[in-house]
């Protein structure tokens, strides 16, 4: 019989892609969504409705599920950091995870497994000479490394209630349907490679694939239990990783060209301190309980990338 697999921030560029992935092996999604409206249900895939300011679920498709990927939460460099949207980026986070809790606890369900989202925002920039950051380092005492802190802390109870608990630090997505790759690739249009900066922030960063293979490995190795870092094996520079994508698109013909911190500061506000921070992340701990990355260079990645365009 097929597993059902419950879904938050089921429409989002990880969830639509992590959807399509446990489709295709064969598990049945329910996404939960705030407005269902237009949503088409299938057999595969259906859409139930959730509303976290109201903190009102769908129970009937919380009994349903055998697994849950908590994926909800504001996205974080889309906006500037106001005072209004620092709270909203926390809460969407805490309050989902808090409703979350509140309908496992009140109501019979065959739950086993909750895979939620974190960020490599826990950490703190890179310390020289570099030592890669591990999950047994502390929360850094920034906006993010504390709203990751709180995040992380917000979905712990679920291990009081019986449930096994993953927490995925994501690193930097790559995707072709969005997010950073997506950004890095709009100056190359005109034929300029625009490296962030000085360039020589580490970014560590996942393909999106083998981001929902290991979302997937959460639910289905019953080993996994913790906090395990969603990054690829080789981190690279912001300057390694803007060329790469330029040669693969343009071939020889870009000009590289440097955005100055503080236009970017000016254009983000403090939000650009993510754009610009170095932060080394080490995936041992993941590789080490067995997950085989797919995607283990950006090389790698971004000929899959630019070969997954000329197919379309």
């Amino acid at each position: 019989m097929k597993q059902t697999v419950l879904i938050t921030g089921g429409t989002g560029l990880v969830g639509k892609a992590l959807t399509n992935a446990l489709v295709e092996k064969g598990y049945k999604v329910i996404i939960l969504t705030r407005d269902i409206k237009g949503k088409k249900q299938g057999e595969k895939i259906t859409y139930a409705k959730w509303d976290v300011e109201k903190q009102e679920i769908d129970i009937d498709a919380l009994q349903q599920a055998d697994h849950i990927i908590h994926l909800a939460g504001a996205p974080v460099v889309e906006k500037k950091w106001t005072a209004a949207y620092k709270k909203e980026i926390r809460d969407s986070r805490i309050e989902s995870s808090r409703l979350m809790i509140a309908a496992l606890k009140n109501n019979e369900n065959k739950v086993r497994a909750i895979v939620s989202a974190s960020a490599i925002g826990w950490y703190g920039a890179d310390v020289y000479p570099v030592t890669p950051f591990t999950e047994d380092d502390a929360a850094d005492g920034s906006f993010l490394g504390q709203t990751c802190k709180l995040w992380e802390a917000g979905i712990e109870p679920v291990t009081g209630l019986g449930k096994r608990l993953v927490k995925l630090r994501i690193g930097i997505v790559l995707s072709n349907d969005g997010g950073a790759l997506v950004e890095f690739k709009k100056p190359l249009r005109f034929r300029i490679a625009a490296i962030l900066g000085n360039g020589k922030q580490v970014t560590s960063w996942i393909h999106i694939d083998d981001l929902c293979n290991m979302l997937i490995a959460g639910i289905e190795n019953e080993n996994l239990s913790g906090s395990y870092n969603a990054v690829a094996p080789n981190p690279v520079s912001n300057k390694e990783l803007t060329l790469t994508l330029a040669k693969a698109i343009r071939g020889k013909f870009f000009l590289a060209l440097h955005v100055p911190s503080f236009v970017l500061k000016t254009m983000m506000g403090e939000s650009s301190i993510e754009v610009l921070k170095s932060t080394t992340v080490s995936c041992k701990k993941i590789q080490d309980a067995g997950f085989k990355f797919t995607f283990k260079t950006i090389e790698a990645s971004i000929k899959d990338f630019v070969t997954a365009t000329d197919r379309h």
